[in-house]
């Protein structure tokens, strides 16, 4: 039984993945991966994935159609909760005065932390919901493409 459940976990993190690979962000598995991308100048989304149902459900489409806006950030990225455990760390550890949590997204500006959307405001609420609050954020903070 639990060798069938390690390969259905398998395919809904793979599945994951390649969802929010699909829509245009970059996968950090490392943190050197974090740390050189957080390093970049401008705007940077991180999507924090997980397996959840409100990732797979809300934030993951929301993270996809969010981008089809006239401001968006200038580099987009993801890490994955509950699988890359020591990148999802050092991300978090920029993500100052919030509380861990997954889903999220997080915006950052030269490697500092501007806003999150966090599970809370994803879980219970549809994707458009979602990427309107995301889209609202880009508004403020990023530049037009």
């Amino acid at each position: 039984m639990s060798m069938n459940f390690n390969f259905f976990m398998n395919d809904v993190v793979n599945q994951a993945r390649q969802e929010i690979v699909s829509a245009g962000y970059k996968e950090l598995k490392t943190p050197a991966e974090v740390e050189e991308a957080f390093a970049q100048k401008g705007t940077t989304l991180v999507m924090i994935n997980s397996v959840c149902g409100c990732a797979g459900g809300v934030a993951r489409p929301a993270a996809a159609h969010a981008l089809h806006y006239d401001k968006r950030p200038d580099h987009l990225v993801t890490v994955f909760a509950g699988q890359d455990k020591e990148a999802t760390e050092t991300a978090r550890s920029y993500f100052t005065g919030y509380p861990p949590s997954s889903p999220s997204f997080a915006l950052l500006k030269d490697g500092k932390i501007i806003t999150m959307v966090e599970r809370h405001q994803i879980e219970g609420f549809d994707p458009t919901s979602v990427m309107a609050k995301l889209q609202n954020e880009f508004e403020k903070h990023c530049e037009e493409l």
